[in-house]
């Protein structure tokens, strides 16, 4: 080993310091921010603060250091911190080692108390009757489109979207056999095997396929039998003891799916934040042309839209939309007036701080 080299390594060895050393400052002063806030009833999760630290770390990080780590290393801290407030409960549509579970533990971090549960129905009921602070569900996958249950669910219940979140689906084949032509079975959920078509194709043809009610199931099927791999996540691989033998064998890398943050909330503008809302139509000629006309009019960005059939009235249709704004701005306050003048239903299902998908 060259002196360099190994003053080099002491120069690391002194920066990791620093840096324990300030994260436990860090941690010391968020533990007095949780003392005030419960002291005067304050929300403990403020998303629209997140988002205010992330953004300003952008404007500061001008080094070598890749701006999507860092904001994943921040995220954490920030989550980290969170908790130490106050231990959070959390409420994913599991089971352990999903997508959804993946998705919590990054927005709320690994020291949060996580509670799975086997449908977005009871994930909403977990949070109405407040036995959990948050819950975390699917809204929409990239590639597959809405996930139109979750979409149903808002329009029974006064919950709000906190926040919202985006996670790189990465796919996985995890097992106990290091050799693939040692694999006799393959399991996974239906989604898992459509967008990781091509790979198994290529890499294990001939291999029986098993579908199973999650990509978390497979994953425990391989850990029992050393002859069954699985399509799962990187966290599965993780929870459920298993090699990951080959990484990213999803057909498309530029596939994320959206996740909201459900509570009871409102978070406050940020000046980058969505609001979404859900409607029905009056019946009449042009309903849908003059209902969204004043977006165009007021110069308002619509992000996505998204409809439903209503299940009070055959062919009656229920329309989700996402545009750029908060509720509490005065331009986005006319909007939603003249919206609810054309609709026959009009909910607004929250104001949060906006997020866009980045790579790892």
């Amino acid at each position: 080993m060259t002196d360099k080299l190994t003053e080099l390594r002491m120069e690391i060895d002194q920066i990791d310091q620093s840096i324990v050393e300030l994260l436990k400052q860090r941690a010391e002063v968020a533990l007095r921010v949780g003392e005030y806030k419960k002291e005067r009833g304050m929300r403990l999760y403020v998303p629209e603060r997140e988002k205010q630290v992330i953004k300003r770390l952008e404007r500061l990080n001008r080094g070598q250091f890749p701006l999507p780590a860092l904001k994943h290393i921040y995220n954490q801290i920030i989550a980290t911190c969170l908790n130490l407030e106050k231990a959070l409960q959390i409420a994913y549509l599991g089971p352990e080692a999903t997508f959804t579970h993946s998705a919590a533990l990054n927005r709320f971090g690994r020291t949060a108390e996580f509670v799975s549960h086997e449908t977005v129905d009871e994930v909403f009921e977990a949070v109405e009757r407040r036995e959990v602070d948050f819950g975390v569900v699917p809204i929409e996958n990239s590639q597959e489109g809405a996930v139109r249950h979750t979409l149903d669910r808002f329009l029974e219940s006064d919950l709000v979207i906190s926040s919202e979140s985006y996670l790189e689906v990465e796919l996985c084949l995890l097992g106990k056999m290091p050799r693939l032509e040692d694999i006799e079975v393959l399991c996974s959920h239906r989604q898992a095997f459509s967008q990781a078509k091509k790979w198994i194709e290529k890499n294990l043809p001939g291999v029986s396929t098993r579908e199973t009610n999650s990509t978390a199931a497979a994953a425990s099927r391989a850990a029992e039998q050393p002859a069954i791999a699985a399509v799962a996540s990187p966290v599965a691989a993780e929870i459920y003891g298993l090699e990951i033998l080959a990484h990213q064998i999803e057909d498309r890398i530029d596939n994320f799916t959206r996740f909201l943050v459900i509570g009871r909330d409102l978070p406050e503008p940020t000046g980058d934040d969505k609001t979404s809302i859900a409607f029905s139509l009056k019946d009449r000629a042009g309903a849908l042309y003059k209902t969204l006309q004043p977006f165009g009019e007021m110069n308002i960005n619509m992000t996505k839209i998204e409809s439903r059939p209503a299940q009070s009235r055959t062919w009656d249709y229920i329309f989700f939309v996402d545009f750029i704004g908060h509720q509490q701005e005065e331009k986005v306050r006319d909007l939603l007036e003249k919206l609810k003048t054309t609709s026959a239903f009009f909910q607004i299902l929250g104001s949060y701080p906006r997020e866009e998908p980045f790579n790892e």
